[in-house]
């Protein structure tokens, strides 16, 4: 089982211990050993797994955390249980505070089997954050996500790039939340940096707070602009057939004038343009329709795959992603807005191709 399947199956088991595992010592069993495990440590190794491992902090002797994983001899990683049952908590995140400053390791989680909180010590050495680096429900768990989670794999694991990756996201949420409160409501420090730009005079308060509105009304036509710029190239006219190369790789189905492309497969291939003009000019995403699946290629080319859509079935949606081998993975969606949560191996399926532009 590869690793994404496997914390797929962690998902599973987390929404069946949901119903069924109401002690801490259920859920460790029935979630934390198996995601343990899915990480790549042996469970029955004390040189890698140490439950119950002893933080003794100040006079209070005996404390224990829960799991200490080990490479090398090290502790790399401290993990405090909760029962499936119980909420994460100001309390629960206070008790791994403690057992963190007293060993040395640099990452730490803390987990119900449910909710799991990825902590490290990005803003003061030895000190946990406040707030987690990476945090998720594993039972809604995405593409994306278990590509993050990848990274604590015992055979990928650094501790340089995960807190590398750590700050980024921090720093990301931090500017986000920022920009966030700007565009609800400009400060004045944040209109005053604006409008120097196009204003010779004095900014009084009463120059700030007769430009707010303006600036407000800004921030919300620049986000328009660029959702309006984003969806026009995305949902850009197809190139008909004729207008296609006829240096096809391979032969056209026989059964073509018989296939119907759906309204649900032109939006998933927009959805899938959308992602992929990040990285590739959007003419060369293109799109042929068949029988069995629909095909979404680079250069219109049968030998450059990027995803295939399974939609004949109505009641059983898949989309298949190339990767670098040009192996297809498939993965189940519910509607096509599910595209998204692909965006990572869509994006990746599609740098295979970046040097033949």
């Amino acid at each position: 089982m590869d690793f994404a399947a496997s914390i797929r199956d962690i998902s599973k088991r987390s929404a069946h211990a949901s119903q069924m595992a109401m002690t801490e010592e259920a859920t460790k069993t029935s979630v934390i050993l198996p995601f343990i495990r899915a990480l790549g440590f042996d469970v029955f190794s004390l040189d890698e797994v140490i439950p119950e491992f002893t933080a003794d902090v100040g006079t209070k002797k005996g404390e224990k955390v829960d799991f200490a994983i080990k490479i090398n001899g090290n502790i790399v990683i401290l993990i405090e249980a909760k029962p499936i049952s119980m909420s994460l908590g100001t309390n629960q995140h206070s008790q791994l505070y403690r057992y963190f400053a007293v060993t040395d390791s640099r990452i730490a989680l803390l987990t119900n089997g449910k909710e799991f909180q990825f902590f490290s010590d990005t803003e003061q050495k030895n000190k946990m954050d406040k707030k987690p680096f990476l945090s998720f429900n594993v039972q809604t768990i995405d593409e994306k996500t278990i590509q993050e989670l990848s990274k604590f794999q015992k055979i990928n694991f650094s501790v340089e790039t995960i807190l590398e990756a750590a700050g980024r996201s921090k720093n990301t949420k931090d500017a986000a939340t920022f920009i966030r409160s700007q565009l609800n409501e400009p400060s004045d420090e944040f209109v005053r940096l604006v409008a120097k730009s196009f204003y010779d005079g004095t900014l009084t308060k009463a120059a700030i707070d007769n430009f707010r509105p303006s600036i407000k009304g800004a921030l919300d036509e620049v986000i328009k602009d660029r959702i309006s710029e984003r969806l026009n190239v995305a949902f850009a006219p197809l190139e008909s057939n004729d207008d296609k190369s006829k240096n096809k790789e391979e032969p056209e189905d026989k059964g073509t004038s018989e296939v119907s492309t759906t309204e649900d497969e032109l939006q998933a291939f927009m959805i899938v343009r959308a992602i992929a003009m990040q990285d590739m000019a959007i003419e060369r995403i293109t799109m042929r329709d068949s029988k069995s699946y629909c095909a979404i290629l680079a250069d219109d080319n049968n030998r450059k795959p990027i995803c295939r859509l399974y939609f004949n079935s109505t009641t059983n949606y898949q989309i298949g992603i190339f990767d670098e081998k040009k192996e297809e993975i498939r993965h189940k969606i519910s509607q096509v807005s599910d595209v998204y949560k692909h965006s990572k191996s869509i994006s990746d399926a599609v740098r295979v191709y970046l040097e033949k532009q």
